[in-house]
């Protein structure tokens, strides 16, 4: 709860200096020339990642634990709930205006275009960023995704209340490490041939240089959201196929780290 109100509130921050006409141009205008506004950015980068890689391992622990099977209401709130913040995190690198951004937001625009039906409705509803810019992107990043994710959660939120004293060393590690770290915000070199989407997206992108998108940008990545939906009725069925797409990524990541060195 306490790297959420983080992120929340320096998002807050950061939010207040965006201009989703000149994405690129506000953040690199916080990092130089508004005061702290580089701290800001920092903060709200590491505690947004930090908050989903620890929602990420709330899912795991609850996964593993055989002896308390969840319920399925609650259960399939939370898997939910989790695959609304990585699409956060997914808006959050596309409103960048890098080329990190502007890869996240060109895959995600030719995956939705390859759905057939709802691609085109899913691609007006989170993204049309060739026809409405940063607009429907800043919109679903700051209001529509965290109002979805706080339906979702609120059951599980509310029983916990912020205590920023009992995560004293983690809320003064982060701050120090954002004050010390700049967050990325990364150009385009002149030899560049491979651009490299966000870290987690890194095994999608490099399955969709071999399989048609329908394939490698929205079956592959929904296969382990239906496992963990179906985990509390056919647990070792979705425990395998989890194990295996881990792999699978893990592996396609590695490959696309070594081709981005490579290019």
């Amino acid at each position: 709860m306490t790297l959420l109100v983080v992120s929340v509130a320096s998002g807050v921050a950061v939010g207040l200096q965006y201009d989703p006409a000149a994405p690129f141009y506000s953040a690199a205008a916080l990092d130089t020339v508004v005061p702290f506004g580089g701290f800001w950015r920092s903060l709200h980068f590491f505690s947004s990642q930090l908050f989903v890689l620890c929602l990420t391992g709330h899912v795991a622990v609850m996964a593993a634990d055989a002896r308390r099977p969840p319920a399925m209401r609650s259960w399939s709130r939370l898997v939910a709930s989790l695959a609304v913040a990585v699409l956060l995190l997914f808006t959050g690198y596309v409103l960048r205006g890098d080329v990190t951004g502007e890869m996240a937001g060109r895959i995600a625009e030719h995956i939705l275009a390859a759905v057939p039906v709802v691609g085109p409705v899913l691609d007006g509803l989170l993204f049309s960023i060739s026809t409405a810019g940063m607009v429907k992107v800043v919109c679903n990043h700051f209001a529509g995704l965290p109002f979805v994710w706080l339906l979702l959660s609120w059951e599980h939120v509310r029983r916990y209340s912020v205590q920023p004293a009992r995560h004293a060393t983690l809320l003064f590690g982060l701050l120090l490490f954002a004050a010390a770290v700049p967050a990325p915000l990364e150009t385009a070199g002149p030899a560049a041939t491979h651009v490299a989407g966000p870290w987690f997206f890194l095994g999608i992108q490099e399955l969709l240089r071999w399989t048609p998108p329908l394939w490698g940008g929205v079956a592959y990545p929904l296969l382990p959201v239906l496992a963990l939906f179906l985990l509390p009725v056919r647990r070792r069925t979705a425990l395998l196929v989890l194990g295996g797409w881990l792999l699978s990524w893990g592996g396609l990541s590695l490959a696309a780290v070594f081709w981005q060195a490579g290019g």
